[in-house]
């Protein structure tokens, strides 16, 4: 039946309002109705949850982002702070701060600072001294990329179990890293400047390089840095000697080398030892049976010092530190890192080391002189070969090859006939060798011996005093002292008559320098004893130059040059033969105060001095000197080739190369051969005429032409 609208209203509001009653009897046994203060107290808690988790977030995100920013820009502030590193190859191989010197024949003369004095390829260090470092120093070296987190939270741990530190955070990339380029300084920068600076030698070196640095610098106590240096200092053996219970004991120094050193404690040694032994059999590295046999083994020391600690060349050595103060600028001085290759020669250094210590022990005290000096110098490239100051540099440091200004007496005679000849007269020109006044200047010869007309070559060999004084009165005094600074003299030379006989000052090292160049057949090259200095990143800082120039014509060079050979041949320099061809030249002081040789063959100049610092006077003579530059030449004549000197050119028809400028004396007397004085009787002078020779002069003789 179909029911009426009202009817079908009034069913449809009744289940309408049981509907919405029945949600409202339910609700309200579990919740309060949402106007209630309840659940608004409730709405608003929730609200608040929720800006308190969102301030929460967004104070994590800004410390996180803040941190991120602080550790990115920390980072980046350390990273502008390195030092640079342009070179890693070879800064990570020289130490900072280091000087080592090398001869030219490859050996160290000198080194300073923490130097390695024995550097090893990798491949020359035994594997098991390799594997004991890296079970010691960084277990992981071979995985890590220079730092290692997992070894960093390992040492913390095992040094807070222990209550002491027995491991290190740092890699041995991040040793090297602190080796090559920081200081020791403890901070928090320094770890971060090393960790930087280890993932940059990691990108640019292969792991055996880092090791093979390392183990080349790390330093092991006894002032040895590396293996190689410690094993010496240590056990007076070298690396591929040691054995395994040696080797244990040098990979524990590391971290604490004072602490650690058999030479200190014992005990603690083997305790070391002990650890390193257990963590190489960990590694894999050599098995139980190995580490207990090593362990049982007596610990025995062979202390020795440290490789070239000694200066083998102390003279040398500080006249090199103030060429380098002079060559190179004070930050590069500073930083250190250096390596100078200079000229000297150690065998010949050692031979002219003994050469002084003989002459000053065998004939010092006799003769009455306490000191000698020798340089030697290769007169084709101006090399000093070898250079000694004195008899003993540990009592004094005074350099008296460079140092010491001294009158060379008659080895200046050299430079004067050499003007004589470069002037164009021949060496058979001949001079009178008679008592002499000339503007109140009177030299005399040697115990007052007198030979009449003699020729200049006779003259130079016999060390004749008044031919000497004449040659140089005719060439003039401008002409010869300009050609005695060509030919290499430095000193100030005086415009005087005794100019001939050495009264001017002057060192050893010019002297010798100025005879080197005529050996050289009259071409001068700058002494110097710097070949080329190189910083530790291989940066050549100094070359040295190598200008010659023609000091005097190859004629007249080769004529002074045979005129020395017959000093030695048959004059004053015959102490001095070797049974070969010499040239050189004996000098005397007044008084003998100065005793002087200066010789040469055609590879090597080297000249010699005796005497006494307070230029008191000996008992001595110039013979002496050639007998101990005979006693250095003797010892290293056999490495050096037999050459001849240039022949004797044709001296008819020759001609000059320079300009004679004679001297016009106000008076010059001749005495007769007696040789009275003017006060005893003026009757016995010959008068000459300030115009030029008397008319016996003028009658001078040509011998042998």
């Amino acid at each position: 039946m179909t029911k009426s609208p009202r009817e079908t209203k009034t069913h449809a509001d009744t289940s309408a309002t049981q509907d919405s009653l029945e949600p409202l009897t339910t609700t309200s046994t579990l919740e309060p109705v949402p106007d209630s203060p309840q659940g608004l107290r409730r709405k608003l808690l929730q609200k608040r949850r929720r800006e308190t988790r969102g301030r929460r977030l967004r104070r994590l995100s800004y410390l996180v982002l803040g941190t991120t920013a602080v550790v990115g820009g920390s980072w980046w502030w350390v990273a502008k702070t390195l030092p640079e590193t342009p070179q890693i190859a070879q800064s990570t191989t020289v130490s900072r701060g280091t000087l080592t010197v090398q001869s030219a024949d490859g050996g160290v003369v000198f080194q300073s600072g923490p130097a390695t004095r024995q550097y090893l390829d990798i491949e020359a260090i035994p594997q098991w001294v390799q594997q004991a470092f890296i079970a010691t120093e960084d277990r992981r070296f071979y995985q890590h990329p220079g730092v290692d987190g997992v070894g960093v939270v390992r040492a913390i741990t095992s040094n807070l179990l222990s209550g002491r530190v027995t491991e290190g955070g740092s890699t041995l990339t991040q040793q090297l890293a602190r080796i090559s380029y920081l200081d020791q300084e403890q901070s928090i920068l320094r770890k971060a400047r090393e960790a930087q600076l280890a993932l940059r030698i990691e990108q640019h070196l292969s792991k055996a390089e880092i090791l093979e640095r390392y183990l080349n610098q790390v330093y092991l106590g006894s002032g040895a840095y590396g293996v190689a240096d410690a094993a010496w200092v240590y056990f007076g053996k070298s690396v591929a000697q040691l054995s395994l219970s040696e080797t244990a004991l040098l990979a524990g120094l590391p971290a604490a080398p004072s602490l650690y050193s058999p030479l200190e404690s014992l005990e603690r040694a083997e305790q070391r030892r002990r650890e390193v032994l257990q963590r190489m059999v960990r590694e894999g590295f050599i098995t139980f049976a190995e580490s207990v046999a090593a362990q049982s083994e007596p610990i025995q020391v062979n202390p020795q010092p440290p490789p070239n600690l000694d200066n083998r060349a102390p003279y040398f050595q500080a006249y090199i530190q103030k060429q380098l103060d002079e060559l190179l600028p004070p930050e590069a001085l500073q930083d250190g890192g250096l390596t100078v290759y200079t000229t000297l020669n150690l065998k010949w250094q050692a031979a002219a080391t003994q050469a002084v210590q003989d002459t000053v022990a065998l004939d010092g005290s006799a003769q009455g002189f306490e000191q000698a000096a020798l340089v030697a110098i290769d007169p084709r490239n101006g090399e000093i070969k070898a250079m000694v100051g004195g008899a003993n540099f540990n009592q004094s440091q005074f350099n008296r090859v460079t140092q010491a200004q001294r009158q060379p007496g008659s080895t200046f005679k050299a430079f004067v006939y050499a003007a004589a000849i470069a002037s164009g007269l021949s060496p058979y020109d001949t001079f009178l060798d008679a008592p002499l006044v000339v503007d109140g200047y009177q030299p005399n010869n040697y115990g007052q011996e007198y030979r009449g007309w003699i020729s200049m070559h006779r003259a130079l060999s016999q060390s004749a005093n008044i031919p000497a004084v004449r040659a140089l009165i005719e060439v003039g005094f401008e002409p010869t002292i300009n050609l005695a600074r060509e030919l290499g003299i430095q000193s100030k030379l005086d415009p005087f008559y005794a100019t001939a006989l050495g009264a001017n000052e002057l060192t050893l090292l010019e002297l010798t320098s100025a005879y080197g160049t005529l050996a050289a057949q009259g071409v001068r090259t700058p002494t110097h004893g710097i070949r080329k200095v190189i910083s530790r990143e291989g940066e050549v800082l100094y070359q040295a130059p190598s200008p010659k120039k023609p000091a005097l014509d190859p004629s007249s060079s080769a004529i002074m040059t045979w005129m020395l050979e017959q000093v030695v041949a048959d004059g004053t320099g015959k102490p001095a033969q070797l049974g070969r061809p010499v040239a050189g030249k004996t000098g005397t002081s007044e008084e003998s105060r100065d005793l002087w040789f200066v010789g040469f063959v055609p590879q090597l100049a080297a000249g010699v001095w005796l005497g006494n610092d307070n230029n008191t006077p000996t008992q001595g003579s110039s013979s002496t000197a050639a007998v101990a530059w005979k006693r250095f030449m003797a010892q290293i004549a056999p490495e050096i080739p037999v050459e001849s000197f240039p022949s004797l050119p044709p001296l008819a028809g020759r001609k000059g190369s320079i300009v004679a400028q004679p001297v016009t004396p106000g008076s010059m007397y001749t005495l007769s051969m007696s040789a009275p004085t003017p006060e005893a009787d003026p009757e016995s002078f010959e008068a000459e005429t300030s115009n030029g020779w008397d008319a016996l002069d003028e009658t001078r003789l040509e011998l042998e032409y």
